[in-house]
């Protein structure tokens, strides 16, 4: 968007930017000298909800949820806003008016000024019956007496009570606001006081009957709840008696523990037996490696007596385990064993320088490592049956300990259910007793008017008037497609502008006159400096391919191209060139009257005679209005041959080609200029029709670019 252009405009229309505020101000003015006073009342409502002064937990006040108070705050107000709670409103303010005639708040519509006093009586009975039934306001129950039509006519119904009436919360405090403006005093008192007063009564008896509904009902589910947990801590106490089951956790942990130690005793018998048969297997690899000879009988006297005490002592650690570890048995172990040492030392001292000494020794020891292997797998027998007994005692544990589970999960579920009702039963009591309390803070009084709005309703007008013709004007400005400036012309003809020539608003002149070096108007000397630089455009183009003939036409009709033609002419001639003006198209309302000063000649007499009178410097050659066609008097080679010798006889030839309109001719007298220009005049548009001739004179061979005429000056 040119924001210059868009200046221009509103330059343009600046006397409607003018008059339109100040006739909206003039009528705003007359529509708001009478307006009446309003005045405001208000009343708050305390409903303890951020208050700690009047919180029992200062805990609980810390930890309140934000959103959860938001949301309480709001659904008050909303009940606030309800139609039954506005139509309570609407039966005291009626009954008040109809009580008090002198008093009422508002004057007396046609509806009740045409009612007799038996139906106004009537009529406040029917009122009084429905604020005692708290019904809601609806045209269903007009009836006969017309209520909700007498309402409406008295603006007493929710609509028009709801367009004065505001209910608002600030963040953070504990208070809700409520204001009402209408032009009496009392009025607004007495709505804001009757509307809270009334609904602090309602909504602490809605309250009172939902909270004692929520108790009856938490009584009867926290019996049920009770009697569900004492017939499951029945169920698991009777299955415990019934199966011997005093503490099964700690029994089966009992039971555990000794498992783990008998199977602790196993290992260590077992690592013993292994580590014995071990020892004995290497006793033999040395027994095997020595030699099998005795110095004597009484060697093996002493062996045979050794072996006897062996197989005894064996005999005896076997009572001994099936005896369940009886101490005389142990005595007799003992004893057997005391036996077998004692031998073994008499025949260890008597032989002591006997050879097979080492012998003796080894087998001595795998004796012993032979005796305390049996003992040891004497030992896993009784350890295993011990595992047996308690690991059986252990499984018959598991059925009961999974219906124990069974019992204690149900017994511990009832038992949460049922606290869980008995907590909610308590809070709900609490908040019975300590719960949302509203108290109407501050009542609302009479007050004072409010200060005048009249400053700032003219002041609106006459900026709202304003901003609507600054928008309309720019909705024209970018629907508006007209060519103004160069820069349009070049943007939508994509071609060069050599020039452009100012609008010359002050009637007609002639062409000479702008010359006059005494001419005082500022818009001449724009005119003719605006001139010159296209005069100096045009002989730089002409003269860089030594060209003297210039063709000039225009998109349309009415363009200003005639008298620009000429202007142009004049301009040439003030620098000494003999100029030939050929005008191929003349418009009329354009004809500059300077041409009655130069005798006519026509170029259809000048191509057949080949004669023509030069002037000084201008030389004119008009055409015939009945030549439709320049090869319908003579042909092209003629033709051509006239505008050599033309050329001879002048500096410059300037062509006044005709429109594009007619585009037959403009075609015809196109072949004999050597160079060309086109004129546009500011403010038109370029229609779809047009686009086909711009496009043919753009691409025509000597087409030097566009001049912008009758361009508006800022």
């Amino acid at each position: 968007m040119d924001i210059r252009q868009f200046f221009k405009l509103l330059k343009h229309y600046k006397w409607i930017l003018i008059i339109v505020p100040v006739v909206s101000v003039i009528v705003t003015v007359f529509f708001v000298k009478d307006l009446p006073k309003k005045y405001v009342s208000k009343s708050q409502i305390s409903t303890g909800l951020i208050d700690q002064s009047q919180q029992i937990s200062s805990n609980e006040n810390n930890n309140q949820d934000y959103f959860r108070v938001n949301s309480q705050f709001a659904n008050i107000m909303e009940i606030m806003k309800m139609d039954k709670t506005t139509s309570v409103l609407s039966y005291n303010l009626i009954i008040h008016d109809l009580e008090n005639p002198d008093k009422a708040f508002t004057k007396y519509s046609d509806e009740i000024k045409n009612l007799s006093p038996p139906q106004k009586r009537a009529l406040l009975d029917e009122y009084k019956k429905l604020l005692a039934n708290k019904t809601v306001i609806t045209p269903a129950l007009n009836g006969k007496l017309m209520v909700f039509d007498i309402l409406e006519s008295m603006k007493y119904d929710a609509v028009s009570l709801n367009k004065e009436l505001t209910i608002y919360h600030i963040d953070n405090s504990d208070f809700i606001t409520i204001l009402f403006t209408s032009e009496n005093p009392n009025f607004s008192a007495f709505v804001v006081n009757s509307l809270s007063s009334d609904f602090i009564s309602t909504y602490s008896i809605d309250v009172a009957n939902n909270q004692n509904k929520s108790n009856v009902l938490l009584d009867s589910l926290l019996k049920q709840k009770e009697s569900l947990m004492n017939e499951k801590n029945a169920a698991l106490k009777n299955y415990k008696v019934n199966n011997g089951v005093l503490n099964l956790d700690k029994q089966s942990e009992i039971i555990y523990k000794q498992i783990t130690d008998y199977e602790q005793k196993k290992s260590d018998a077992i690592r013993l037996i292994q580590s014995n048969q071990g020892a004995i297997s290497n006793i033999d690899q040395r027994i095997n490696g020595n030699d099998q000879t005795y110095a004597g009988g009484s060697v093996i006297a002493d062996n045979n007596k050794i072996v006897n005490i062996k197989n005894q002592l064996k005999i005896a650690n076997e009572r001994y385990v099936d005896n369940n570890f009886n101490p005389a048995d142990k005595k007799k172990v003992d004893s057997l064993q005391s036996m077998l040492s004692e031998q073994m030392n008499n025949a260890s001292n008597r032989y002591v320088a006997d050879p097979t000494a080492n012998k003796q020794s080894l087998i001595t020891q795998k004796m012993a490592l032979e005796v305390a292997l049996d003992q040891a797998r004497s030992s896993i027998r009784s350890i295993d049956s011990e595992l047996n007994q308690l690991r059986a005692k252990y499984n018959t544990m598991v059925p009961f300990d999974a219906g124990v589970q069974n019992f204690e999960r149900d017994a511990d579920v009832a038992t949460k259910e049922y606290l869980e009702v008995l907590n909610r039963s308590n809070t709900n009591s609490l908040e019975k007793k300590i719960g949302l309390k509203l108290n109407l803070a501050e009542a609302g009084y009479p007050g004072v008017p409010e200060p005048s709005k009249k400053v700032l309703y003219v002041a609106l007008s006459a900026v709202a008037s304003l901003v609507i013709c600054l928008m309309g004007i720019l909705v024209v400005f970018l629907l508006d497609k007209s060519v103004n400036t160069v820069r349009q012309l070049q943007k939508v003809t994509n071609n060069k502008v050599i020039g452009r020539i100012n609008l010359i608003k002050k009637g007609s002149i002639e062409v000479r006159d702008l010359w006059k070096e005494d001419h005082p108007d500022s818009e001449h000397l724009i005119y003719k400096d605006l001139l010159r630089s296209l005069r100096f455009e045009v002989d730089q183009l002409l003269s860089e391919g030594g060209n003297k003939i210039l063709g000039i036409t225009s998109l349309l009709s009415g363009e200003g191209k005639t008298f620009l033609t000429s202007s142009l002419v004049y301009a040439f001639a003030m620098t000494g060139k003999k100029v030939l003006l050929i005008r191929g198209d003349i418009e009329p309302e354009q004809v500059s009257p300077d041409q009655k000063l130069i005798p006519e000649q026509f170029f259809e007499t000048f191509i057949i005679k080949k004669k023509i009178q030069i002037e000084d410097l201008i030389t004119v050659l008009n055409t015939k209005s009945d030549s439709t066609s320049l090869f319908e008097i003579q042909n092209k080679d003629n033709l051509k041959s006239g505008f050599g010798i033309l050329k001879d006889e002048f500096d410059l030839i300037i062509v006044d080609i005709a429109s594009l309109e007619n585009i037959n001719r403009a075609k015809e007298w196109l072949l004999f200029t050597e160079k060309n220009i086109a004129v546009f005049a500011a403010g038109q548009t370029i229609s779809d029709e047009q686009l086909e001739n711009l496009e043919y004179i753009t691409k025509h061979p000597g087409f030097m670019g566009w001049v912008l005429n009758k361009q508006v000056e800022s």
